[in-house]
């Protein structure tokens, strides 16, 4: 398709849009009318841009749909070896040892071991004490 095809094109899909953006400017606002009005100049930039050519020439093609092809089996690649990493980060030793217990990973740790009214977590080493008080009454009612 020849420069001045796409650009016609383009310029008559973004003077509809533009069109449809004031009627919906009228009916409903401001806002709603200035969001047609930028969505409809995108078809205008793409084909100002030269992005245009690239869909016109992706859709025919084959290489670069091989290209779009490969593109998408390493973002599918990538996303399971994320989640392939997160299993075996919970799977780790110690992890395994903390919830052999059947309570969660911070009680069988000993977090609820200490007695009541103990003051537990970085307030024990000479924190803050304000926090190490707020951190019993929070512990207290149940909030951890």
């Amino acid at each position: 398709m020849s420069d001045a095809a796409i650009f016609a094109i383009s310029l008559g899909v973004t003077l509809v849009g533009l069109v449809i953006s004031w009627g919906a400017y009228r009916r409903r606002g401001a806002g709603t009318g200035m969001r047609g009005a930028a969505l409809s100049l995108v078809p205008l930039a793409a084909a100002m841009t030269g992005v245009t050519e690239f869909f016109v020439d992706l859709a025919f093609s084959p290489v670069k749909w091989a290209g779009v092809a490969v593109a998408g089996l390493a973002v599918l690649l990538y996303v399971a070896s994320g989640a392939m990493l997160s299993r075996r980060a919970d799977a780790a030793p110690g992890r395994k040892a903390a919830g052999k217990g059947g309570e969660g990973g911070r009680k069988a740790a000993g977090r609820g071991a200490a007695p009541k009214g103990a003051v537990q977590g970085p307030a024990q080493g000479g924190g803050d004490p304000e926090m190490a008080e707020i951190e019993k009454i929070l512990r207290d009612r149940g909030i951890s």
